[in-house]
């Protein structure tokens, strides 16, 4: 499952994808904008909401988010031309970059340079990985930098592998669906995205009092705002800019900064993701 090709992968969020109709660079009226599904819809659309309505006033043009089934769905509707600009993870964006050879990583979130993972567990005889040996285990999405590739990576440098390591390994398929499945004694560990956690612990949607962090991983760059690269080139820049101008003292910019848990957006470049596609090469998610 994990080496079969993103076309496979894509699967049912074809049928979501193939909704759009393609445009030309010089047609766009409507910009559209995905995320890859790290969290539950309704929390996706929450808080990318404010954002929309920001992006509409700076572009001068209106903003469509659409939802899509997985993290495969989101890289195979960009590359087909369907989608304008997407919230991708950094395994997300190696993909879509190897599918179209030219989508350009935008922005990221300062934290983004420096994220990590965040492994957790219910059970209060498990304090190190090894104590895990025999036991389940639950990743993310199999596309998930976070919730996935990193974690699995870091695993693999400590001389554990997973498939073998763990007497099952389960695929979530989302943040904070790990955490529900870890509660709920459905595993005995998972790994999410650090910053789903803390949310998720700020918010007091996860009994602390039963699962809790034992590890974290090495830190590494994850998300950012990419854009397919056939558009329009002076609206790729007004893009840019519009991210690069949201100011966390401005009262209004800092509510949309917060929902996106960012300090403020940083220019990014492909670079910057070497060594996640290094890392995906070696964990053996890429041919």
């Amino acid at each position: 499952m994990l080496k079969r090709p993103l076309a496979v992968l894509a699967g049912v969020c074809l049928a979501v994808a193939s909704s759009f109709a393609p445009v030309h660079a010089a047609d766009t009226k409507v910009l559209r904008v995905s995320a890859i599904p790290d969290e539950a819809p309704t929390e996706l659309l929450r808080k990318f909401e404010p954002l929309g309505k920001y992006l509409e006033q700076e572009l001068g043009m209106q903003v469509k988010f659409q939802p899509v089934a997985d993290y495969a769905g989101v890289v195979e509707a960009l590359g087909a031309g369907h989608l304008d600009l997407a919230w991708l993870g950094g395994f997300t964006f190696v993909q879509a970059r190897l599918r179209t050879g030219d989508a350009i990583p935008l922005v990221q979130r300062e934290q983004d340079e420096v994220f990590t993972s965040t492994f957790i567990t219910a059970d209060p005889q498990i304090t190190s990985h090894q104590d895990l040996k025999g036991k389940s285990f639950a990743f993310g999405s199999v596309s998930s930098t976070s919730g996935h590739l990193m974690p699995r990576y870091f695993l693999l440098q400590d001389g554990i592998e997973p498939d073998s390591f763990f007497s099952r390994v389960g695929f979530s398929g989302a943040h904070d669906a790990t955490v529900a499945w870890v509660e709920a004694g459905r595993v005995d560990a998972g790994v999410l995205n650090t910053s789903v956690w803390d949310k998720l612990v700020e918010e007091n949607k996860v009994d602390t009092a039963k699962v809790r962090v034992y590890s974290t991983t090495p830190t590494y760059f994850d998300y950012n705002w990419t854009v397919r690269g056939n558009l329009d080139a002076q609206l790729v820049q007004d893009i840019k800019a519009a991210f690069l101008k949201l100011d966390p003292e401005n009262p209004e910019h800092k509510a949309i900064l917060d929902l996106q848990r960012a300090s403020r957006f940083v220019e990014t470049s492909p670079e910057n993701y070497q060594g996640i596609e290094q890392a995906a090469r070696s964990a053996g998610l890429l041919q």
